[in-house]
């Protein structure tokens, strides 16, 4: 009789499916799973697992394969292979990860740490984006802002990191920086990326940030108290919001049109006015040169400091793009905020900030109680990405491909789903639109996404209590062209049926 194990064929097909995507070889992915029903007591300490030639049966793999997933476990020690009999879940998990796991699943003694009354805030209670995690997946993925593999330049990407992992390159990023960034990273943000934007600054006025997200917090941690008032565009970024918000409850929102913040008696007593002028965050419209001419001259009016972010500024179709408030700035009252990882890839983490000698030497000290520095090899890598002309043909490829991607979209809107009426906009990658009154897109959304269709609903970019729900953001930097039309017949199909 064939030995099994007390486990059915049919859970480990299921396990199987469930680490699709956790590795690149069958064999890493095979040992991944088993490494999971270890840990997660599918299989006690002692316990046989399935044979070789059984796993192979009924996963569909070469025995070769099963068999150095098996031998890669034996030798970590979590499974142990016995003489004539095959392997076995180790005994000696018993008395380690096993032991201590059961203990965690015993109820809290009297006595125990009641930790919800020790912590000082909740950001899980916050409001923000979600993205379902399996979006890839989905043949129709309307997401904003994520990955597309069939754009990214693979090959010149592997060129550069080829490139930094030569010893002299290894001896420059591998030893701790303490709190200095890269100088190639610097040096090509100093002469390449800000000087295309119109800006100039010293080196003592830059500093690297896992993203344009870590710049804001630190912004916020530095410049803001429990009085501080803050101006933000409503609808906005529900990143910023809710890092002003973990300093201050003072977060006045302003109105925006289609040019972008509108420049109301509500800027009067602002300290800081956040803003999204090259495509703002999520309508995506432009800010005219004339009013951003005219914010500058309302915070010197005023007193207040603007916090440019610069999203995806580089993404404009007409290849003339709006200067940077930064650029027009004569009276150093724009803190400048840009990213890498809008265009090349979010998992990057890759951002910058641009402000005062003082101001960036104080976000240096707390960056490094933070994390003491940004990846240096990621920050090689992008330097030498920069460098070598990469980063500007592919932003032109990316432009390119996002204008058709626009233009399909809002045909395909148009033709199947006029009620969905979209903000004109000279960029970017998603589109912004309406639905008329009544209609519940967080509830669209969930029907949708039932249909393999991901969009983002609005509600969550406005501030108050009762947001709007008549709004969705439909990107198309993540969707092949040639779906975009029937992903809208879907949308536009779900969509009569929710009126």
């Amino acid at each position: 009789m064939t030995r099994r194990a007390r486990t059915s064929d049919l859970m480990w097909i299921r396990l199987f499916r469930l680490f699709e995507s956790r590795s690149d070889t069958l064999q890493g992915r095979l040992r991944d799973m088993l490494v999971h029903a270890v840990m997660d007591g599918f299989l006690s300490p002692g316990e046989a697992l399935p044979s070789s030639r059984l796993l192979a049966e009924t996963l569909g793999l070469s025995r070769t394969t099963v068999t150095l997933a098996l031998q890669a476990l034996g030798d970590k020690g979590l499974i142990v292979a016995r003489p004539r009999s095959g392997f076995f879940v180790s005994e000696d998990l018993q008395a380690t990860y096993l032991d201590a796991r059961q203990r965690a699943e015993v109820p809290p003694a009297p006595g125990t740490v009641h930790w919800d009354e020790r912590l000082k805030m909740l950001p899980t209670e916050q409001r923000n984006i979600s993205k379902p995690v399996d979006w890839q997946r989905q043949p129709f993925p309307f997401i904003y802002g994520q990955f597309d593999a069939s754009l990214f330049p693979t090959a010149d990407w592997r060129e550069c990191v080829v490139e930094s992992l030569n010893s002299s390159a290894v001896r420059r990023w591998a030893p701790d920086h303490i709190d200095r960034d890269d100088d190639s990273l610097v040096d090509q943000i100093h002469r390449r990326l800000l000087p295309a934007r119109g800006i100039w600054a010293d080196r003592d006025e830059i500093l690297v940030t896992s993203g344009a997200q870590q710049a804001t917090f630190l912004l916020a941690s530095l410049l803001l108290g429990p009085s501080t008032t803050v101006g933000m565009e409503n609808p906005g970024y529900p990143d910023a919001r809710n890092n002003f918000l973990l300093r201050t409850r003072h977060i006045k929102p302003l109105r925006i049109d289609d040019e972008g913040l509108v420049l109301g008696a509500a800027l009067s007593g602002c300290s800081y006015v956040y803003v999204t002028p090259s495509h703002q965050c999520p309508t995506t419209v432009t800010m005219p040169l004339q009013r951003r001419l005219e914010l500058l001259a309302r915070a010197e009016q005023d007193d207040f400091v603007v916090i440019e972010d610069d999203h995806e500024s580089e993404l404009n179709f007409s290849g003339r793009p709006t200067p940077a408030l930064k650029s027009l700035d004569t009276h150093a009252r724009v803190i400048y905020v840009g990213s890498l990882s809008k265009t090349l890839a979010h998992g990057l983490r890759l951002g910058y900030v641009v402000a005062p000698a003082p101001v960036i030497r104080e976000m240096r000290a707390l960056r490094r109680l933070v994390m003491r520095h940004v990846p240096t090899n990621n920050q090689q890598v992008a330097a030498n990405f920069i460098a070598h002309g990469h980063q500007e043909a592919f932003v032109r490829r990316l432009n390119l491909a996002y204008r058709d991607r626009a233009r399909t979209l809002r045909a395909s809107l148009e033709k199947y789903a006029p009620d969905l009426l979209p903000m004109s906009a000279q960029g970017g990658s998603a589109l912004w639109v309406s639905a008329r009154s009544g209609v519940n897109t967080r509830d669209l959304a969930a029907r949708l996404y039932q249909r393999g269709v991901v969009v983002e609903p609005g509600d969550v970019f406005f501030a108050g209590l009762r947001p709007p729900t008549h709004h969705l953001r439909i990107g198309y930097s993540s969707i092949p062209i040639d779906r975009i039309d029937q992903g809208v017949k879907v949308i536009a199909q779900q969509l009569s049926g929710s009126q």
